[in-house]
């Protein structure tokens, strides 16, 4: 296939806000120590870097890649409005999340709902798509969140399955493979492949 290009979906490491199952979105926090730590770089390189303009995947991509990076905001995570930084339990009597729980598809108070999720970040992910056509690029890396990389894999990986049918976990990666005129049409990939990480060195 002339055209087969590969694309590299990267969730970025682990946060505070992971640790304390806090809803967070948009919310601009930090890699946690842990997370930091806990980051091994791919055995994958990649021409082109681009990341969500969220500090926890700029880090997170610095940690992989020493390459510069292109910032999207289109590939930012889910946002959360009034219910960033809360936890479930904390949320968990109360009827507009209760109505949530039961259709994602209902817009979150001072947030997102699902179709201007993915109209987002279906349109962030044609920009690297489109980018790559016209600098003739063959292998990119997105680091992202995981809804976002969920919504993706729902729509271009091999298998049809919906979003809450795939799972992304922090410092992680999926790489999706096809030919980049059909990816542009919203055709799905011919290949999805998790991308190994290096071992841990001693010391």
């Amino acid at each position: 296939m002339d055209d087969c290009v590969a694309v590299g979906l990267f969730r970025h490491g682990i946060t505070e806000a992971n640790l304390k199952k806090q809803f967070c979105g948009w919310t601009n926090v930090p890699l946690s120590s842990t997370g930091s730590a806990a980051l091994r770089q791919p055995m994958a390189d990649y021409e082109w870097i681009v990341t969500s303009d969220l500090v926890r995947c700029r880090q997170t991509a610095s940690a992989f890649w020493p390459h510069p990076q292109t910032v999207s905001h289109k590939l930012r995570e889910f946002h959360f409005g009034e219910w960033e930084g809360k936890t479930h339990i904390e949320l968990e009597h109360e009827p507009a999340y209760q109505r949530w729980l039961e259709d994602y598809s209902l817009p979150v108070p001072g947030g997102d709902s699902y179709a201007s999720f993915a109209e987002r970040v279906e349109e962030g992910f044609h920009d690297v798509l489109n980018q790559m056509a016209e600098r003739n690029i063959q292998r990119a890396a997105i680091v992202t969140h995981g809804g976002v990389i969920r919504h993706l894999l729902s729509v271009w990986a091999p298998e049809a399955k919906g979003f809450g049918d795939w799972t992304s976990e922090n410092g992680h990666g999926f790489e999706l493979s096809g030919s980049l005129a059909h990816m542009r049409r919203e055709k799905r990939c011919i290949s999805l492949q998790a991308v190994p990480l290096m071992a841990r060195k001693n010391g």
